[in-house]
């Protein structure tokens, strides 16, 4: 991948998002600073926040898929889908209350999360590979939260900052993928009650497994594989739901059952 940036500041610019994060506070988009920033550096700057997070002594439990519909890719003005990692710290239980004091833009979305059972690696990942390789796939929310200012970024930027990553809750009736079709499942976000956006599985690039297709040959751009045992999110149906202290959010899917959470 193409760099621009040279250590130096990947290391500054991994701090500057890192601080962001814990901290929960809002920061310009990195590009404002560095106008010339590619995907490839946004990959760098990653790369160096997951080795710090490892620092902490957190584990890194599988990875994101991220802009993958077209719904979040005109909600967030980009045309490339991208990846993060997910930590163990990010995890939260089925029916869990989830803080928002220790957030900065949370919004959620539904997903299909896949378990796999072998390893991945690219180039050339395929859907195929991925359904063979997968142990189960289960409903799940994520919970992102984009560290920029107004909730506006690029892509190097929001992959520098883990491509929003923040929390994550699985949920409902795990399936084989031999027992159900994942491209048609259908998907309802409820928030208090009320229906606010839905979609099918469809819209995450066709199959949510070429998502995870995809994600597993960036990870080769990277040098690296998905490990057996990851806990994959393949990427929003629809698009981010704001929410705030007091909601209560449920996803519910065809086949799959139903993930809710409520926010304190």
């Amino acid at each position: 991948m193409n760099l621009t940036l040279n250590q130096a500041d990947i290391l500054r610019l991994a701090a500057h998002v890192e601080a962001a994060q814990l901290g929960a506070h809002a920061i310009p988009k990195l590009t404002d600073e560095f106008p010339a920033m590619t995907i490839g550096d946004g990959y760098a700057v990653q790369s160096e926040l997951r080795r710090r997070w490892v620092a902490r002594g957190e584990r890194i439990v599988g990875w994101k898929a991220g802009l993958t519909s077209k719904a979040k890719m005109l909600q967030m003005g980009v045309s490339v889908p991208s990846i993060g990692f997910l930590a163990s710290d990010m995890a939260r239980p089925e029916n869990s209350v989830i803080r928002t004091d220790d957030l900065v833009h949370p919004r959620v979305e539904c997903e299909i999360a896949f378990v796999t059972s072998e390893a991945l690696r690219g180039p050339g990942c395929d859907r195929d590979q991925v359904l063979a390789a997968t142990d189960y796939v289960l409903p799940a929310i994520e919970i992102i939260d984009s560290r920029f200012s107004g909730f506006k970024f690029d892509l190097p930027s929001v992959i520098a900052d883990n491509g929003s990553s923040a929390r994550f809750v699985g949920g409902g009736r795990p399936r084989r993928v031999t027992d159900i079709d994942l491209r048609t499942l259908g998907a309802v976000l409820e928030k208090n009650g009320e229906m606010v956006t839905m979609g099918a599985s469809a819209a995450v690039l066709g199959h949510p497994a070429d998502a995870v297709a995809m994600l597993v040959n960036i990870l080769a751009e990277l040098d690296e594989e998905l490990p057996a045992g990851s806990f994959v999110m393949s990427g929003g149906i629809t698009e981010a739901i704001p929410v705030k202290a007091g909601d209560c959010v449920i996803a519910r899917f065809q086949e799959l059952g139903s993930v809710s959470i409520r926010f304190s």
